[in-house]
């Protein structure tokens, strides 16, 4: 990936969390080419060391580390890992993320004949497994102000820095089947805000990311059928996107080097940034 736009950022070390995944890749890639040192975290860090690998063999500088977001130990090992490589971060992706089948729903709405489903195959509002819901908010919020506690201390003590959550367009308008994490991307946009105004006498910016849909490994079967097609909530999602298609990583690029720059956006911070081809502005008609 090469990006036509390009900010400064020598000199600038980047964590960027969730960093093995096909969009904070993406992200990481577009961070290196503008000059910046990227720790690539994963709780993988196969797939972390992997993005890195890709970086250095672009010519950019990375290093892959282990990091469970939900374990402050872990976070706290990854930022003396990485302090030690590159020096003080400058920057914070909050990329890490994700849902889990259960604390999602089976069908879109609950209808009568549901109520009297006694099927294992069949999971509606009241079957969800508390303990799944736990898992999908503590990952996509807990994954989120843990990191965000590790990584800008330092940044406070320096007086500058950046944060930058990753919320998702479901935080504006929740999507059926999927509660918990619909409701964990709010929580995210709603800590942006407040973290941005705490952090703001500290000299730290703070701002979200929301994207729309974009094909992952995580949604792909979802969206798509085996032959390229489109499934059914594929097919809606479509049809409700004004842009008329799914996001490529790298539309994500411009906001995110945008929101990073202290020169480009050095007075936007609390801002929940959608880039989701129209998606959270389309009312269905």
């Amino acid at each position: 990936m090469s990006s036509s736009f390009k900010v400064d950022l020598s000199d600038k070390t980047v964590v960027i969390t969730g960093g093995g995944g096909v969009l904070c890749g993406s992200m990481a890639m577009a961070l290196a080419e503008c000059g910046a040192r990227v720790a690539v975290t994963d709780l993988r860090v196969e797939a972390a060391e992997a993005v890195a690998a890709g970086i250095r063999k672009a010519g950019g500088n990375a290093i892959g580390v282990a990091c469970n977001v939900l374990e402050r130990e872990s976070v706290e090992n990854a930022e003396r890992q990485i302090t030690a490589g590159f020096g003080p971060v400058d920057i914070l992706v909050n990329g890490a993320g994700g849902n889990h089948p259960k604390g999602t729903t089976s069908m879109e709405y609950l209808t009568p004949d549901l109520l009297a489903n006694k099927t294992k195959e069949i999971v509606t509002f009241y079957d969800l497994d508390p303990k799944g819901i736990e898992f999908v908010f503590n990952l996509n919020f807990l994954g989120t102000l843990v990191p965000s506690q590790v990584f800008t201390k330092g940044m406070a003590a320096r007086q500058r820095g950046v944060v930058i959550n990753i919320s998702s367009m479901n935080a504006f308008k929740p999507l059926t089947k999927i509660p918990a994490y619909s409701a964990a991307k709010a929580a995210v946009s709603n800590f942006t805000q407040w973290l941005a105004v705490h952090l703001s006498k500290v000299g730290i910016r703070v701002n979200a990311i929301a994207p729309g849909f974009f094909l992952t490994e995580q949604n792909r079967a979802l969206l798509t059928s085996p032959d390229g097609g489109l499934t059914k909530r594929g097919t809606t999602i479509i049809s409700h996107t004004p842009l008329g298609r799914f996001g490529k990583p790298g539309d994500l690029t411009g906001a995110l080097l945008w929101l990073v720059s202290d020169e480009a956006s050095g007075f936007v911070t609390g801002a929940v940034i959608p880039v989701d081809g129209g998606f959270s502005a389309f009312s269905g008609v």
